[in-house]
C-alpha cells in the first residue's frame, strides 16, 4: 500500500530555529514506517517541491492537459495512495496556511474513501493539538476521514534531530505513540482499499467535477 506524509511548513528563514521544524516530525514518522511498515510505501510530499504559483488556482480548474505538470504529478499521487499523514504546526490555533493551501488544490474526490493520519507539533508545550481540532473537520470535508489516534509533539526542537531521531530515552515511547496512530491508519486503508475493489464508491456518491451546482438538491 501507498501513504503520503505531507509536510505543512514552506519556512526557510530564521528565527526562530529550526526554521523547518515539521521536517524533523515527518522524518521521524517515515524512520518509524521504515523500521515497521517496511512493506509498504511512504513518501513525504513537501510542499516547497511544488510550485503552485501566486494566485491560487486549483488543479481541476485547468483545461484537460493544461495543468502544471507538478500539479498534475502530484494529483495522481493523491489518487493513487491508500492514506494519508497530515503533519502541521498550529498558527493562531489552527492549521497551516500551507498544508491547507496545498491541499486545496485538488477536488476532494482524489482524497475520498480513504483514512489519514493528524500529526501535529509545536516548539510549546501543547504541540498544536488545537489545530488538530479544526483539521477534523477539514480532513473529514476532504474525504479522508482521521482516525482516532492522533500524534501531538510538544517541544518538538528537543524531541527529535534533524534526522528524525529521537534526541532523548523517550525513542521507545515514541514509538509506541506513533505506531498507535498509524496502525489504526493501516487497518482502514487495507479495509477501504478491499471494499472500493469490490464497489467503486463513487457509483452512488458521484464526484463535483463538472459545476458547484451539483451539490444543489435541484
Amino acid at each position: 500500500m501507498k501513504f503520503l506524509v505531507f509536510l505543512g511548513t514552506v519556512r526557510d528563514s530564521t528565527p526562530p530555529r529550526p526554521a523547518r521544524l515539521g521536517f524533523r516530525v515527518a522524518k521521524a514518522i517515515l524512520n518509524w514506517a521504515k523500521d515497521n511498515m517496511a512493506e509498504h510505501e511512504f513518501e513525504l510530499i513537501d510542499p516547497l517541491d511544488y510550485k503552485t504559483g501566486e494566485v491560487f488556482k486549483p488543479h481541476f480548474a485547468y483545461a484537460q492537459g493544461k495543468a502544471p505538470e507538478a500539479l498534475s504529478t502530484l494529483a495522481e499521487k493523491i489518487e493513487s495512495a491508500d492514506g494519508y499523514v497530515m503533519v502541521s504546526p498550529e498558527y493562531n490555533h489552527s492549521m497551516s496556511p500551507a498544508l491547507a493551501n496545498l491541499l486545496n488544490h485538488f477536488g476532494s474526490s482524489l482524497y475520498s474513501f480513504k483514512p489519514s493520519v493528524i500529526a501535529t507539533y509545536s516548539a510549546g508545550q501543547w504541540g498544536g493539538m488545537r489545530a488538530a481540532v479544526g483539521m477534523r473537520t477539514f480532513l473529514s470535508e476532504l474525504g479522508c476521514l482521521p482516525v482516532s489516534a492522533m500524534i501531538h509533539v510538544p517541544h518538538a526542537q528537543d524531541a527529535f534531530d534533524e534526522d528524525g531521531a529521537a534526541v532523548s530515552e523517550q525513542e521507545e515511547n515514541w514509538r509506541t505513540y506513533f505506531g498507535r496512530a498509524l496502525s489504526q491508519m493501516l487497518w482502514w486503508a487495507e479495509a477501504t482499499s478491499n471494499h472500493r475493489q469490490e464497489k467503486d464508491p463513487f457509483e452512488t456518491s458521484k464526484a463535483f467535477k463538472a459545476s458547484p451546482t451539483q451539490r444543489n438538491i435541484n
